[in-house]
């Protein structure tokens, strides 16, 4: 049967994209809409606008449980939806601001107000489009990656598959996800972690206090799963980080994440060369030009894509520490099941997977990556893998 020119453009594209390439792109210019043009063939005529749309609107996340690090707590997360229609498809994004973050729902809609994706004739363009998103302000990392997400679900949308698929991973190969336990009393961690029973096969627990010992065996008492630690930047010196590590490691956890506080790199360097477990890099690493300069500092790096400003630099960042030879772990504000899945696209790529923000909410807005057994289990749905409610 002879294949149609929407069919041979989808398979096309795909192989395209997934070698890397920018399909159709020239310099960058507003398009006029085509006037008087015979449709092709049998092609169908695709409704939508024929220049890419850009909407948003604030929303925000209701936590189930108050969420406590060494440092703040809260129960809510303001967040910014953001939807860009083109030819009948819609791609969906998000921006999520916790308070260390900086950026609040003020700040990404001053943002997104300045975007102009309708100078673009084609979304396939990623690296030109998402580098002109980069150049409009120094920081917004949030706000850029809303935009990168939703440009990333409605370019897969349009070939037909899943980004993992486009990238070339197996699916099956996607870790575990951590569910968090955060700081709080006794009675709450136990209740918290009794909750998680028979549904994940690791968890992760918030630390940075000056009762981490009491924390770690309140969990303990209740459960055998191996535990990931945060440390939020919560520890002070290196000696004692470093006998607390041996102690943990002697309880079941099998891996630190940010132990002390960004800048300390003779101190961190010293404590990784000695640990007995793998440290992870969180607030110490935000975009790609931070990666080589963890090299020897940590074991890995923590990704979030509200930190790099979204899938295209992640991406980038999994590839860069692959080859340095350093451990990769995904993670995650809280956030709806639309940036979560995104991130997800790249989790078979990762040791470790802390994608478990849609978990935390009462209020999610999408279907998308699910946790069976403990595992992540990636929709086939094609772009970012998400339905909306």
């Amino acid at each position: 049967m002879k294949q149609s020119r929407r069919d041979f453009l989808r398979v096309a594209g795909l192989a395209a994209v997934g070698a890397g390439l920018a399909i159709g792109c020239g310099q960058r210019k507003r398009v006029e809409e085509p006037v008087g043009e015979e449709p092709l063939g049998e092609e169908p005529v695709v409704a939508g606008p024929k220049r890419m749309k850009l909407r948003f609107y604030p929303y925000e996340l209701q936590l189930q449980h108050t969420f406590t690090v060494s440092s703040y707590s809260r129960n809510t997360t303001p967040g910014v939806q953001v939807e860009i229609d083109y030819q009948g498809f819609t791609g969906y994004g998000e921006a999520s601001m916790p308070p260390y973050l900086g950026q609040s729902v003020e700040s990404v809609t001053a943002f997104l107000q300045q975007v102009d994706l309708e100078q673009f004739a084609d979304p396939f363009c990623l690296e030109d489009i998402l580098e002109y998103v980069d150049s409009l302000s120094p920081g917004d990392t949030a706000a850029k990656a809303a935009v990168d997400i939703a440009l990333h679900d409605l370019v897969g949308k349009m070939l037909g598959a899943p980004w993992y698929r486009i990238w070339g991973y197996d699916a099956a190969k996607a870790p575990s996800t951590t569910f968090t336990i955060g700081i709080d009393t006794p009675e709450v961690m136990k209740e918290k972690t009794l909750e998680c029973a028979g549904r994940f096969n690791i968890l992760k627990v918030k630390l940075g206090t000056d009762r981490d010992k009491e924390i770690i065996e309140t969990i303990r008492s209740v459960t055998d799963l191996p535990l990931a630690v945060d440390v939020n930047q919560g520890w002070g010196e290196r000696f004692q980080a470093l006998d607390m590590i041996y102690w943990l490691k002697e309880h079941g956890v099998v891996m630190v994440e940010q132990p002390l506080a960004i800048g300390r790199y003779d101190d961190q360097a010293w404590l990784n060369e000695r640990s007995p477990l793998p440290i992870f890099a969180d607030e110490s690493v935000q975009r790609l030009p931070d990666v080589p300069r963890m090299h020897g500092l940590f074991s890995g790096i923590n990704i979030k894509l509200m930190k790099c400003t979204g899938l295209r630099e992640a991406h980038r960042m999994v590839e860069l520490a692959r080859a340095l030879g350093m451990k990769v772990m995904l993670g995650c504000m809280t956030e709806t099941s639309c940036a979560v899945s995104a991130a997800a696209q790249l989790s078979p790529a990762a040791d470790f997977a802390d994608l478990d923000g849609n978990l935390l909410i009462s209020n999610d807005l999408f279907s998308g990556v699910t946790v069976v057994d403990g595992k992540l289990t990636l929709p086939s749905a094609p772009g970012i893998g998400v339905l909306k409610l």
